[in-house]
């Protein structure tokens, strides 16, 4: 299993060195390595067993250095950069040859943030290079927002898991990019669109996930445990499947069921945002074959909260 810990010079040293290590975010825990060297790229595609097209997220301290891998910075993009970063926010952009084309899956553009997260944002500062930072899971599993997370599924292929604790948003970033001035946002995640528009007025969301995607995230069935999610009305899919095969992930209401986890007894959507993978995590370790699941408020984080519960019910 790989070392836990909170050395930010081990983590420095061990990427300089072309290693790929945990790391958090605000978001998820990320597996990490040097952006701008194609072996540590590499690494990171074999350790998630991710395919090829499937393209990474680049992370860097502040839109100065952003500029460093990016042709230009739209007036729209930069705003937001502005008002968002550091936070969960990625931006779509076109991309300098410094990039590697497996970063970007061949395309021209590359995602790239600034994470909101105190002790990574230390270590891309004492960094020469961005890092490249998928979600530290195996391709099309719960993404991890704890360092234990990281370590049940990849701690024997890495070496260090960069411990900052429980991630405090829960879901992925929101990805937007900019096609014809229009900004598109390809992600719904942790930035609702209520903030974005708040900004730059009006977008549009892509409403269908792709085999070739633009952005990461976009694959239609992602973020999914090993057990079925069914996900739709909670009592009547209750009067469908036995309550000894199967568990209840519901949104806030008690169905006093024995294996049951409530997002947030409060109705609070941010709380159930953060809970979502950890109890996707704690139901597939239960004895049981189906998940039963309902949707949240389809309004600010729920909307993400929904993306990702239909996205784990369509494997």
């Amino acid at each position: 299993m790989a070392e836990i810990g909170t050395d930010i010079q081990k983590a420095i040293t061990l990427l300089q060195e072309g290693e790929v290590i945990g790391m958090p975010t605000e978001t998820v825990y990320g597996l990490a390595g040097n952006a701008i060297d194609g072996r540590a790229v590499a690494r990171i595609f074999a350790v998630k067993n991710r395919p090829a097209f499937d393209p990474l997220i680049v992370h860097v301290p502040d839109l100065e250095t952003a500029r460093q891998y990016v042709e230009n910075i739209p007036e729209k993009a930069e705003a937001l950069a502005n008002r968002f970063w550091p936070g969960p926010l990625t931006l779509v952009l076109k991309k300098k040859p410094i990039i590697p084309d497996l970063v970007t899956s061949g395309m021209d553009t590359v995602g790239i943030r600034c994470p909101g997260h105190a002790l990574t944002h230390r270590l891309l500062k004492a960094l020469p290079f961005p890092l490249a930072a998928p979600s530290a899971n195996p391709f099309g599993y719960v993404s991890p927002t704890k360092a234990q997370h990281v370590n049940e599924q990849l701690g024997d292929s890495i070496p260090y898991i960069l411990d900052g604790g429980e991630c405090n948003v829960g879901i992925e970033s929101t990805i937007i990019g900019i096609e014809e001035e229009q900004v598109i946002v390809y992600r719904l995640g942790g930035l609702t669109l209520e903030k974005i528009e708040s900004v730059i007025g009006k977008v549009i969301l892509q409403s269908h996930s792709t085999s070739n995607p633009k952005a990461p995230g976009q694959l239609i069935s992602h973020y999914a445990p090993s057990r079925k999610v069914l996900l739709g009305n909670i009592p009547a899919l209750m009067q469908q499947y036995d309550e000894d095969i199967s568990a209840i992930l519901s949104f806030s209401h008690d169905y006093g069921v024995r294996n049951q986890i409530i997002l947030s007894p409060t109705g609070s959507i941010e709380e159930a945002a953060k809970n979502l993978f950890a109890a996707l995590r704690r139901l597939d370790k239960m004895n049981i074959n189906f998940i039963l699941a309902e949707l949240a408020p389809d309004e600010g984080l729920g909307r993400a909260i929904n993306d990702r519960l239909r996205r784990a019910s369509s494997s």
